[in-house]
């Protein structure tokens, strides 16, 4: 794959490469025929927290490292399997390695940073040893004030260190449909918050997927089974020194 990287606002890295680029095509033809890359509106609602019964672990898996999966459809795995997920991948890896874990992929499709913090308390309650953001794709494709979004996901970081949990935060890029100013920006807020407050950042959690049909489902937007398994490679890289 051709690529090459240039720093952006802030010290941000922002990714190029051929695929790269057909990707943001595509995304932007999407979003102009009035589409989105969820199967949901635009506007979040909240629903009731998941039953409990939902993600109760086994009495044998209540000692296990518990990681939680906070995240939008590319971590719910749209248009897949549970089993196909990335989240689910990565706790087959690891348990296959020796790591002592236990997974919980609380992806939902259409959410927004601000659906994620909606949502944060509840996943807290469940006492998480390492928390995985992969958020603010849908805000950055639906032209969200990204000082709020920023803030939301800043609140996110931030509240899960103040429990204790070890945070990995996944970062995103946009295509520049709302100008590049605006694309840049939102590249730049995932390390700004990266550097701000600790945590480790994977730069792009698409990188190797995102513009590659081979990796892509039909609407070249959501990862397909064999991108979801890459996408598991780029996240073990950066979550297994943290367990």
């Amino acid at each position: 794959m051709m690529s090459w990287t240039r720093s952006g606002p802030n010290g941000a890295r922002l990714f190029r490469s051929w695929p790269l680029l057909a990707w943001v095509l595509g995304v932007g033809g999407l979003l102009a025929c009035g589409g989105d890359v969820s199967e949901q509106s635009e506007a979040f609602e909240p629903g009731p927290a998941p039953a409990e019964s939902s993600i109760a672990p086994a009495p044998e898996e209540l000692e296990r490292t518990l990681v939680v999966f906070l995240g939008d459809s590319l971590t719910a795995g749209l248009g897949l399997d549970a089993e196909q997920a990335f989240p689910h991948l990565v706790e087959e890896t690891l348990l296959a390695e020796g790591f002592e874990v236990r997974v919980v992929n609380a992806g939902v499709s259409g959410d927004t940073v601000a659906g994620g913090r909606s949502r944060l308390g509840w996943l807290l309650h469940q006492e998480p040893d390492v928390l995985v953001v992969g958020l603010g794709a849908n805000d950055g494709l639906r032209g969200l004030d990204l000082q709020a979004s920023e803030e939301h996901l800043r609140a996110i970081v931030k509240d899960g260190q103040a429990a204790g949990v070890e945070i990995l935060l996944l970062g995103m890029l946009i295509p520049p449909n709302y100008g590049q100013d605006y694309s840049e920006a939102f590249a730049s807020m995932y390390p700004r918050i990266a550097e701000e407050t600790g945590v480790p950042l994977v730069p792009f959690m698409l990188e190797g997927v995102a513009g590659d049909p081979e990796f892509n489902l039909p609407d070249g937007v959501h990862p397909n089974a064999e991108g979801q398994e890459i996408i598991a490679e780029t996240v073990l890289e950066h979550l297994k020194p943290m367990l």
